[in-house]
């Protein structure tokens, strides 16, 4: 006679700004074996409210939400504290080498992209309980070719402007400030965004806080 009792189930956390995307998920999530939907959060506040309060095991994050505090930061607290917290699991629709650099580094044990199969995310949201990391294959993909080719290293110039930059100076500003002309800063500005793996000033200071880059 098998007496073994199951384990009990992963209890999880979602987070999204949208709610109707919240309620796909809880009633997809709900459905699988060893998941249990324990919460919902719009923002990243109520993230860490409702993980200080509900204890859950995995929390389902996305990256882009409305206002206030974005999933990165929410991450990050979720997973720096004292204590040992959730483990987080992004579920995204995006798959720049910026967003995946940050997420991870701020501490998510994996990485989804929405368009992923139920069995996928569920198998996923099992592996991250477990403190193994799941990645959609496209993510892991991107992040091996990042491995192998490493962008090469910000020169000291480039520092100086993408530290200009975070001052939330413009180019005119900037080149004022180093004594070098617009074309220059612009022309330094491209290189600091293909270096980094972003399109935009802001990707390109987040990513720079990230990786410590900023004096």
């Amino acid at each position: 006679m098998n007496t073994s009792v199951p384990p009990p189930p992963v209890r999880l956390l979602l987070c999204d700004d949208h709610a109707v995307v919240r309620a796909g998920l809880r009633a997809l999530l709900s459905s699988a074996d060893g998941i249990e939907v324990v919460g919902e959060a719009g923002t990243g506040e109520e993230a860490l409210a409702l993980a200080a309060r509900l204890r859950p095991d995995v929390v389902l994050m996305d990256l882009q939400l409305e206002g206030g505090m974005d999933g990165v930061t929410a991450i990050r607290r979720l997973t720096s504290g004292p204590d040992a917290g959730p483990r987080v699991l992004v579920l995204t629709m995006f798959d720049t080498d910026a967003d995946i650099t940050r997420a991870i580094e701020a501490g998510a044990t994996g990485y989804l992209l929405k368009a992923e199969r139920p069995d996928e995310l569920f198998t996923a949201v099992r592996s991250a309980a477990a403190g193994r990391t799941a990645l959609s294959a496209p993510v892991a993909d991107r992040l091996l070719t990042r491995m192998r080719s490493p962008r090469p290293a910000l020169s000291t110039r480039e520092r100086e402007i993408l530290a200009q930059l975070a001052q939330g100076l413009g180019n005119r500003e900037i080149a004022r400030a180093l004594f070098i002309s617009e074309a220059t800063v612009k022309t330094h500005l491209g290189r600091i965004y293909g270096k980094l793996g972003v399109e935009t000033r802001s990707g390109a200071v987040a990513v720079a806080k990230e990786r410590r880059l900023l004096p």
